[in-house]
């Protein structure tokens, strides 16, 4: 398995575990189409940005879409940022060849959803490092 393969497997099993769903937050990969996704649920893209420090390794930026009801303030988006601030910040994965750190959270608040108007955009990012092995 490749680098980029094993990177987008891992950091999406973290919404896989049984801790994750007891969160009950709808959570959807990246280029998903979501039939009926609600009024909040979060959407995850892993963006490999450069080359780490050898040719099995990777620096990125993990962005978390977040979309709550629109009009009835920003709590519960900050209240979503919190619980993966507490899933993500500062951890460190094992992961098959290698390991998967996690750097400290920004959110943006972003408005009003281009394809939903109903819903808020916030986006939520941490940068990663995932160092592989030979």
């Amino acid at each position: 398995m490749g680098k980029y393969t094993i990177l987008e497997d891992n950091i999406l099993a973290v919404f896989g575990t049984p801790a994750w769903s007891a969160e009950s937050i709808k959570t959807f990969p990246a280029n998903f189409v979501a039939v009926n996704s609600g009024n909040e649920f979060i959407r995850v893209s892993v963006v490999p940005a450069s080359e780490g420090i050898n040719l099995n390794s990777v620096s990125g930026v993990l962005i978390i879409d977040i979309f709550t009801p629109a009009g009835v303030g920003l709590k519960r988006c900050s209240v979503i940022a919190d619980k993966l601030d507490s899933y993500l910040v500062g951890k460190s994965l094992s992961v098959p060849s290698g390991s998967l750190q996690l750097s400290d959270s920004s959110l943006a608040h972003r408005g009003k959803d281009a394809d939903n108007p109903a819903l808020h955009m916030s986006s939520y990012t941490v940068p990663f490092n995932y160092f592989g092995v030979f």
